[in-house]
């Protein structure tokens, strides 16, 4: 009477083993921070990453040594951060970092600062443009559009609920936003007119748009994730997820814009084929070995012009694949 569901549960355990085993191991492993991090971010290129610790303010590695560029303080007591998001744009001149009342946006050829802002609700998301044109999410509904070349601020208001996640092209022309109201929103960052609007089933969690501005992304809550042509608004295909649900923490258009590479909250990275959705590659992260902590979330993950995966998670590690 019970060896059938012996032999079943001896099974799911091969199984698992199994898929484990198959999982591949990184080739490089480095430690950035032991310090607990709240974001983490690399450049299209993975040669910069941004590390927002607790202790030690947001640090700027130059991935090529390594070694530290920089450490941003942008807290209210010395040496700690609330930096709660950051990000880096695509030519590698300016990176954004974001607390949840405050944005800075600072130089990376030398460090210095371009300028700090008050928000005006609590933010949620930061993107930053080649031209230092930065959009941050708010929990209000609004996306404030700022462009520090232009001394120039507009807010967009097209979203009913908190906005989740934001992106812009490289030229810093074209936004893309996602909210709690499921809504998919491109639109225009200097005027703020909408240009396409999709609907989904559930709250987003993360947007992502080109550097050229051709193709959106977006996944929400329960798992579901489509592409999308932005200038015909178009459906290109869905990210075949073969599970009940899947959340992505990190999203960035690789190989010529062929592939999506994304993170998940969950210690994964996938690469899916932009045209057919159809998943192609699939790592896993790190656990540091002292943590303490068994989870690790992808922050940020990149392909090197040579076809090198990286990734930083929460555990502090820079993994290649």
């Amino acid at each position: 009477m019970t060896r059938l569901p012996m032999l079943f549960f001896w099974s799911i355990l091969l199984c698992m083993a199994l898929l484990s085993a198959c999982q591949p191991t990184a080739d490089k492993i480095m430690v950035l921070t032991t310090d607990a991090s709240y974001s983490a971010s690399l450049s299209d290129d993975g040669t910069i990453a941004l590390v927002s610790t607790a202790n030690n303010g947001v640090q700027v590695w130059d991935l090529t040594g390594p070694s530290i560029s920089y450490q941003w303080l942008q807290g209210k007591q010395e040496n700690t951060s609330n930096v709660i998001d950051t990000a880096i744009s695509a030519n590698n001149t300016f990176a954004a970092t974001m607390s949840s009342d405050s944005l800075a946006i600072w130089r990376l050829d030398d460090g210095s600062s371009v300028g700090w802002w008050s928000l005006p609700s609590y933010a949620q998301s930061v993107a930053i443009a080649n031209n230092g044109q930065t959009l941050v999410g708010l929990v209000d509904g609004s996306v404030m559009s700022l462009s520090p070349q232009k001394n120039r601020l507009i807010q967009f208001l097209g979203h009913q609920e908190k906005v989740n996640s934001v992106s812009i092209t490289a030229d810093g022309e074209t936004a893309l936003s996602g909210g709690n109201d499921g809504k998919v929103i491109l639109w225009n960052s200097q005027t703020g007119q909408p240009m396409q609007q999709w609907q989904m089933d559930s709250r987003i969690t993360k947007v992502l748009i080109n550097n050229t501005g051709s193709l959106s992304f977006a996944g929400d809550i329960t798992g579901n994730a489509y592409l999308w042509n932005s200038n015909s608004g178009d459906s290109l295909s869905q990210l075949d997820i073969k599970r009940r649900q899947m959340n992505f923490s990190a999203a960035r258009f690789v190989k010529n814009d062929t592939h999506l590479l994304t993170g998940t909250p969950s210690k994964e990275i996938f690469l899916w084929q932009v045209n057919s959705g159809k998943q192609t590659g699939h790592w896993q992260v790190q656990l540091s070995k002292n943590s303490q902590n068994r989870g690790a979330v992808v922050y940020s993950a990149a392909m090197t012009p040579q076809g090198t995966v990286v990734s930083i998670s929460s555990q502090g590690l820079i993994e290649y694949w």
